[in-house]
């Protein structure tokens, strides 16, 4: 028989314990996020194969320059692909500017295993575009009544004053570095990284994003030119539409990262039962 002394503390031991994390439609449209933006994405590379050059301002001819060009050069009988960027030239030989397609050397910006569809076929691309583009709008809108209406977006994304310290930030810096994931009660939430990344996606990227892309249609245009002057023309439009493109799958690999990193499978329940397991401290039974 073991006795307990005065002023003893109880012996404890971590339990894991499954709280709720995800609501029903964070689930949902977080799902239909990824559907779509892996639409976008390979109709989007189809779209740039069709002129695969970005420029600023009113220029746009095949003569005028460009910042960056995806491109086949050198001989016909050896060709390669090139990548050029404000006047820089790199070799990307099979996989930008020149890939195999069924066996073949094929000039073409994207390969064909990255696109959608795999040839070549611009109405084709800007069909599957124009669909899921107007999918991932009201996807979103829907999980921005959500947020709003629920508290969601002021309860979980909104971060608080003191998150937003300097040395607040530089610490949650440093322990991302070091692979280091909150724990316990502390994994409830998300951190102030975490917050600041997706209010920078929700209210910067996106919007931009969908903003650059009406600018690119003539018939947009025609009702509201205000939008070629906010963004100095269908070209520079067409650009920022591309960077933020390229910003959003940044973001969205470095997320990929974090799930793993910090535990898949506790990650992917989460987002599909809504069910997250923490370890908690408490007393022995």
């Amino acid at each position: 028989m073991i006795e307990q002394t005065q002023g003893a503390q109880p012996a404890t031991r971590a339990r894991t314990v499954l709280i709720r994390r995800h609501s029903v439609i964070t689930r949902l449209t977080h799902w239909l996020n990824v559907l779509c933006l892996a639409v976008l994405l390979a109709s989007g590379l189809q779209i740039f194969n069709a002129y695969p050059r970005l420029h600023w301002g009113q220029y746009g001819a095949d003569a005028d320059p460009a910042i960056l060009e995806i491109s086949a050069r050198g001989d016909p009988g050896a060709p390669r692909g090139v990548v050029t960027v404000a006047g820089a030239s790199v070799d990307t030989t099979g996989v930008l500017g020149l890939s195999k397609a069924d066996g073949e050397w094929t000039p073409r910006a994207f390969p064909a295993w990255l696109t959608l569809p795999s040839y070549q076929d611009l109405a084709a691309g800007r069909r599957w575009h124009f669909f899921f583009a107007w999918a991932f709008v009201i996807n979103g809108l829907i999980y921005l009544g959500y947020g709003l209406l629920s508290g969601h977006l002021r309860r979980d994304l909104a971060p608080a004053a003191e998150e937003l310290a300097p040395r607040h930030l530089w610490r949650e810096i440093v322990d991302h570095a070091r692979l280091r994931f909150p724990s316990g009660d502390d994994a409830r939430r998300y951190n102030a990284l975490q917050k600041l990344a997706y209010v920078a996606v929700l209210a910067g990227l996106l919007p931009l994003m969908a903003l650059t892309g009406l600018t690119m249609s003539p018939g947009v245009d025609a009702a509201f030119p205000i939008l070629l002057d906010i963004f100095g023309g269908r070209q520079s439009a067409r650009t920022i539409h591309f960077v933020t493109a390229s910003l959003l799958v940044a973001f969205v690999l470095v997320h990929v990262a974090m799930v793993v990193l910090s535990g898949p499978w506790n990650n992917m329940r989460s987002m599909i039962t809504g069910r997250y397991a923490i370890r908690r401290k408490g007393p022995d039974a």
